[in-house]
């Protein structure tokens, strides 16, 4: 049942998102405009260039991100005693890491280095990075084995660190890391992910009975600078996807039952 979630979730972003979209609406367009159809293609490409001047000339992506990206405090309290810290995966590309032999990484590479961090605060908590691939097709390479590279590569003890490798999704990290991490109620757990992506994480750890303090990192959006023009056609689009992903996210794993409330804050 995991895996057809899985793959429908995969399917579903390629046509839905909304680059895929615009696409589909050129294609349209000129399918239109092909069979001499004049006045319903043009409506078409005005609507398609009406979007990307406004995506190109505003953040649109950050009015969607900023939401989630507050939904916790940066830099958080945290007690003195923690027994636990979790990262979820999401910079590491196994894919190119493998081919060039190599650690490549892309964005939220922050989420590694606030683990570091706070692994030599707490020396004594357990340590669990968390995450496969997300790839419908690349499943040989993982991003755990990038993860342990670049904890190797910094020094880092990597025998103290649990490595879980197969999950594919937020809901699958939850779930298959539980077992070897054997979280105890009453225990301090940090979570560590992107801040955009904390809301839908807490909610299914919470779901999973694993409640979690959070720690975002990873920001996208600019606080106090959200109304400005600033040309960026392919930045704003990228982050407006993600935004749109996340969202989408939610509202996919509520339905699913997989987190309890649409805008999960905490446990209770």
């Amino acid at each position: 049942m995991n895996s057809i979630f899985f793959f429908l979730s995969k399917l579903v972003w390629m046509v839905t998102a909304p680059d895929s979209l615009l696409l589909i609406l050129l294609l349209i367009a000129w399918t239109l405009l092909w069979r001499g159809k004049n006045r319903p293609a043009k409506r078409i490409l005005g609507f398609v260039v009406g979007i990307l001047l406004i995506v190109a000339l505003f953040p649109v992506g950050e009015w969607v991100l900023y939401p989630l990206e507050i939904r916790f405090p940066k830099n958080p309290v945290l007690p003195q005693k923690i027994d636990g810290i979790i990262v979820l995966s999401g910079t590491e590309n196994a894919n190119l890491s493998t081919k060039w032999n190599q650690v490549e990484l892309g964005d939220a590479s922050e989420r590694l280095l606030a683990f570091q961090t706070l692994a030599r605060r707490y020396p004594e908590a357990k340590l669990v990075f968390t995450g496969g691939s997300g790839s419908m097709v690349y499943q040989g390479y993982k991003g755990a084995d990038v993860a342990k590279m670049v904890f190797e590569q910094l020094g880092m003890n990597i025998s103290h660190v649990t490595f879980e490798r197969e999950s594919r999704n937020t809901y699958e990290n939850a779930v298959f890391s539980k077992v070897p991490a054997n979280p105890v109620s009453g225990e301090n757990w940090i979570l560590i992910t992107s801040a955009f992506h904390m809301p839908r994480s807490v909610g299914v750890f919470c779901r999973a009975g694993w409640p979690m303090i959070p720690y975002p990192v990873d920001h996208y959006t600019w606080p106090g600078n959200l109304f400005r023009v600033d040309l960026d056609l392919a930045g704003h689009l990228r982050i407006l996807a993600m935004g749109i992903k996340e969202w989408l996210g939610l509202v996919v794993y509520y339905v699913t039952g997989k987190i309890a409330t649409l805008f999960p804050l905490t446990c209770r």
